[in-house]
């Protein structure tokens, strides 16, 4: 075969070594990871319409027994108790209207005759069920922050998967 020859066969051949500044496909297929990064994004969505859907819950259900932090709250007064900060100031408020109420002592503190017994135990049980509510606040919020991560990291692995490899000439040590 001609040199002319070899040369227009060579000139219709895939070229298999890539040139310098030249934009290659990855050496792997990378679908696994887009479809990864999709899965990440459509739980950080759930996650959110989880979070908010639990928050605005229980917000709701707080709002609907109509309580109001008392004047003589530390912070909050005459608000209703719809969200985290005023469900555990109006705890507190119970834990302080209970003490005075018992004397000071705590439920385990009063002899089990005693009358203040019952409103200490009411109040115990009424300020599980505000703290509670600031747990479940706290819940949703969690939820939400990590939607919002995983809506990133699903984000920026799917675009890391689409973008294209560059060859870089080598620099040569003086």
């Amino acid at each position: 075969m001609s040199d002319s020859a070899a040369q227009a066969g060579q000139q219709g051949a895939v070229q298999t070594t890539p040139q310098d500044g030249s934009v290659v496909p990855p050496a792997r297929r990378l679908g696994l990871v887009k479809t990864i990064g999709v899965l990440g994004i459509l739980a950080g969505i759930l996650l959110i319409v989880v979070g908010l859907t639990a928050w605005i819950a229980v917000s709701s259900q707080l709002r609907a027994e109509n309580i109001t932090v008392p004047n003589d709250a530390d912070a909050f007064q005459g608000q209703t108790v719809a969200g985290p900060f005023t469900a555990f100031v109006q705890a507190n408020v119970i834990q302080k209207h209970a003490l005075e109420a018992s004397g000071g002592k705590t439920y385990a503190e009063l002899a089990q005759d005693d009358p203040a017994r019952q409103t200490m135990m009411t109040a115990s049980f009424l300020r599980a069920s505000l703290f509670t509510s600031v747990v479940s606040f706290g819940i949703a919020a969690f939820a939400i922050g990590i939607g919002i991560l995983s809506i990133l990291f699903g984000w920026a692995l799917h675009r890391l998967a689409s973008a294209p490899v560059i060859i870089r000439p080598a620099t040569r040590a003086p």
